[in-house]
């Protein structure tokens, strides 16, 4: 996921991401019809002066994990952006509930510390996602795995 603010960002997210669909943060809608606007510039060959004025836009786009990760973490500029890994975490016989590939992983949040994006901050957040409703004693375990700890309220994610 990834909101772009900027001619640079929008230029150099979709450079990473080339089959990606970007729509706009906040789109206009017609008065008439009360239909929402679709964004149809194509960024590779809209000029500036033309895609300025459509910003900001966002993209959520599904990859292959380790095919674009470096290039994404350089692409992004002001904007919000996440990258996220799904898996099963490590069966624990403490746990509440077992792993649940569907809910598990791993998000890495720029420029923002609110899953849901609601609020940007000027700094980045790691997102251990642990069962659909949250498992705070095991994402507690599994962030002492890594010399971390849990910083802040649980947030319902994916």
């Amino acid at each position: 996921m990834a909101e772009v603010l900027t001619v640079e960002d929008t230029r150099r997210m979709a450079a990473v991401l080339p089959d990606a669909e970007f729509r706009y943060v906040d789109p206009p809608m017609d008065p008439v019809t009360h239909d929402y606007a679709e964004f149809s510039l194509t960024i590779a060959t809209a000029e500036d002066s033309a895609l300025e004025p459509e910003l900001p836009l966002e993209t959520l786009h599904y990859v292959k994990a380790g095919t674009v990760e470096e290039r994404f973490v350089r692409a992004v500029g002001k904007g919000m952006a996440s990258i996220g890994w799904g898996g099963s975490w490590p069966d624990d016989a403490e746990a509440e509930r077992p792993g649940v590939a569907k809910y598990d992983g791993v998000e890495v949040f720029f420029n923002g510390d609110e899953i849901d994006g609601s609020r940007p901050a000027d700094h980045h957040t790691v997102f251990v996602h642990v069962d659909k409703w949250g498992d705070l004693p095991r994402a507690e375990k599994l962030a002492a795995h890594v010399g971390s700890t849990v910083l802040g309220d649980a947030q319902v994610g994916w």
